[in-house]
């Protein structure tokens, strides 16, 4: 009986690499993130695909959460 995944692997190939990221494999390859070698196969590394993403920086202004702005909490 097959295994359920209900969790995101550690190391992953470029296609599952690419769908966690939310970008195409031709767009993973322009990246140049970093790959790992596990045996014959090179994979990504779930931390940078993570570290990548937080590196991205946000669009439009940074101005605080609305909920800290409706109760005055934007100290």
């Amino acid at each position: 009986m097959p295994a359920a995944r209900d969790f995101t692997p550690r190391l992953m190939p470029a296609p599952q690499a690419a769908h966690y990221l939310g970008v195409s494999p031709s767009t993973l390859r322009e990246l140049g993130l970093p790959r790992k070698r596990l045996g014959a196969k090179r994979v990504y590394d779930k931390a940078d695909l993570d570290a990548y993403a937080d590196s991205l920086p946000y669009d439009g202004p940074a101005e605080g959460n609305t909920c800290d702005v409706i109760f005055g909490c934007d100290t």
